[in-house]
């Protein structure tokens, strides 16, 4: 489901490319340090947009590693590394871990389930070390299994889950920040569900697969109904974020947020116009 929240590298201003590739290899980085090459293998976007937005947040102190990777040997790249690169890290596994066994409920290939075996153990570890956002992640797949054997088409209860889960991973911790980075969070988590329905929209009535958007498709106008909808999602959270005090790369998370987010949607809406119109 994740993998939306992202840049949209044609509009980046000079310098802010190799910025983020730095905490996008940070976060590589941790993941390695702390789960080996399994951990790596989770990466994600959306946790380096974490990654950026707590260290702009909080100005932890990052600190710069050249260093050469797996995937790109022949060169050394630049990594910046802190407290949140590592909190993202476990974030990220924890998600992973979750997504895989659902990955397995829904499909049952043998391969997600044995990957989700790789990480059970420390699993149990990070369940206990973050026992707030395990909560929410066991309510979340606990609730999604309901709403998907119900075959639920209330759109606001399905995106619920999501943006409850992703409200938890945002707050670092209860101060005086964390009703602002948990209300972008729960928007954000809204976003992120909902375009992953419309993204899979065709492919899961096809294959009889959950879908709450399924009885809007026929509408002449699902694509612009969705856009608004998802616009609605984004301008809230949006909101929250603009009212936090951030100085730090604040143009790298707006490239994201006003920009990078909609990248994906862009392609499916346009595609979706062009067989309305060979139609």
């Amino acid at each position: 489901m994740f993998g939306y929240v992202t840049i949209n590298s044609n509009e980046l201003k000079e310098g802010e490319a190799g910025r983020y590739r730095a905490y996008y290899c940070g976060l590589c980085r941790s993941l390695h340090k702390g789960y080996g090459r399994v951990g790596q293998v989770t990466l994600t976007y959306d946790m380096t947009f974490l990654v950026i937005l707590l260290t702009s947040l909080y100005e932890k102190e990052l600190s710069l590693v050249s260093s050469r990777c797996i995937v790109h040997p022949a060169g050394r790249h630049d990594m910046l590394c802190g407290v949140f690169s590592e909190y993202a890290a476990d974030m990220n596994i924890m998600l992973s871990y979750y997504n895989l066994l659902d990955d397995w409920r829904d499909e049952r290939r043998v391969l997600k389930k044995a990957a989700a075996m790789l990480l059970s153990g420390r699993m149990k570890q990070l369940a206990v070390k973050y026992p707030r956002q395990n909560a929410a992640l066991e309510r979340y797949m606990r609730e999604l299994l309901q709403i998907e054997s119900s075959e639920e088409d209330d759109l606001e209860k399905a995106a619920l889950l999501t943006g409850e889960l992703l409200a938890e991973i945002f707050v670092f911790e209860e101060d005086v920040w964390a009703r602002l980075l948990r209300r972008m969070g729960m928007y954000l988590g809204k976003f992120i569900y909902l375009m992953d329905a419309f993204e899979d929209v065709d492919r899961d009535i096809a294959g009889g697969s959950y879908n709450p958007l399924k009885g809007l498709r026929d509408r002449e106008d699902f694509p612009d109904l969705c856009r608004d909808i998802l616009m609605m999602q984004m301008a809230e959270c949006c909101r929250a974020f603009e009212q936090l005090p951030l100085e730090l790369d604040v143009g790298l998370l707006r490239n994201i947020l006003y920009s990078g987010v909609w990248v994906r949607f862009a392609a499916k809406y346009n595609k979706m116009h062009e067989n309305e119109e060979d139609t």
